[in-house]
């Protein structure tokens, strides 16, 4: 396997990351209804926050050597940081007001088309027609999936006797889910592009987030300690869905764009949904299966091939659009680290081309 072949497959391991990460995100309104004594703040704060402090430990050694290029770019940092705080109380809050596969649909839904605007305006980058197509698609089988017309009754311990109010809030608050969403996405895409591993940036990103949601874990977790099962609730989401599936987010984001990798994780939504009625007990008819079906089939859409002439030919030509940096993470400025510290931290960072040649291997 040549370097070449393993940049050319980058993108598609990249969504493949991604997808992965999805389904370990769509566990987590299920799992945080058997903890109904939980506010959604703490079941947020704990998941995000000490799940975001497993990975800044994770990444201690990465992220000192490359500190100099997060301090660097602290701004980037602190957008990020501030926005992983606030989306999980954001995105926990809307799925308890207006139910597991609603709060999901919206705040994951919205994040396709907010990180394209933020890439068009922030980065000038265009909207491939591809992405407008499977993003269009996928976005409207979102769309079909939320506004289905789940059963008041059944549609979490949040959202009491059907309260237009409370699912009203809680559609505004997943839109705020997924912006702030999009925007982490969008900051930590640009970290890696430029030169910064993924271990470093996701975990100096969510650890600094981490740090920024422990006095709301203070004030708001006490439930957590009453009782195993609210225990093991919280320990399950700061472990599997943030800690392991923001590990295999940020190896997505050092492959392909944050606009796609938005798009991608709509698969979220799906596996939300389809565990909302196979567990929690919701109801969801027969058009909402149908925007299931649409969103997977945006999925083909969004997901990119591998060129076969760049395998034919040993080229690395990757499809238009799917990763407009000049430096990727893994051809940038990290490669040129010099003396035996830089190559062992080369060696480390499997946010780089190392990971997708030894995925084949």
């Amino acid at each position: 396997m040549t370097a070449r072949t393993a940049s050319a497959d980058a993108p598609l391991w990249g969504a493949l990351f991604v997808a992965a990460a999805s389904v370990l995100w769509g566990t987590t309104g299920t799992a945080a209804t058997f903890a109904p004594s939980v506010s959604p703040l703490a079941i947020g704060a704990v998941a995000m926050g000490i799940g975001g402090l497993l990975q800044a430990l994770y990444a201690a050694r990465s992220i000192n050597a490359h500190r100099g290029g997060l301090v660097e770019r602290w701004w980037l940092v602190l957008v990020a940081a501030a926005a992983v705080a606030v989306y999980p109380l954001a995105f926990y809050s809307s799925m308890h007001l207006a139910g597991v596969a609603v709060g999901t649909v919206v705040s994951i839904g919205s994040a396709p088309v907010a990180a394209a605007l933020v890439e068009r305006f922030a980065d000038r980058k265009p909207l491939t027609p591809r992405w407008v197509a499977g993003a269009l698609l996928g976005v409207g089988g979102a769309a079909l999936l939320s506004f289905a017309g789940h059963s008041p009754a059944d549609a979490g311990p949040g959202l009491e006797g059907g309260d237009s109010g409370a699912s009203t809030a809680g559609i505004l608050l997943g839109l705020v889910a997924g912006c702030t969403y999009a925007l982490y996405s969008w900051a930590a895409h640009r970290l890696i592009s430029g030169g910064i591993p993924s271990r470093a940036a996701m975990g100096a990103v969510f650890g600094l987030g981490g740090v920024l949601l422990m006095p709301v874990l203070a004030v708001t977790g006490a439930p957590l300690l009453q009782s195993w099962t609210n225990f093991s609730v919280g320990a399950y989401m700061a472990l599997v869905p943030m800690f392991a599936g923001y590990v295999l987010f940020g190896w997505g984001l050092a492959r392909i764009r944050a606009s796609t990798a938005t798009s991608i994780s709509l698969l979220e939504t799906v596996v939300a949904a389809v565990l909302a009625v196979l567990v929690v007990g919701e109801r969801l008819p027969a058009l909402g299966w149908l925007g299931a079906a649409v969103v997977l089939a945006s999925l083909f859409i969004l997901t990119p091939g591998t060129p076969r002439g760049s395998r034919r030919q040993g080229k690395t030509a990757l499809p238009r659009g799917l990763f407009p940096p000049p430096a990727p993470a893994w051809e940038g400025p990290v490669q040129e680290d010099k003396g035996p510290c830089a190559q062992q931290q080369k060696a480390e960072d499997d946010g780089g081309g190392r990971l997708a040649a030894d995925s084949h291997q």
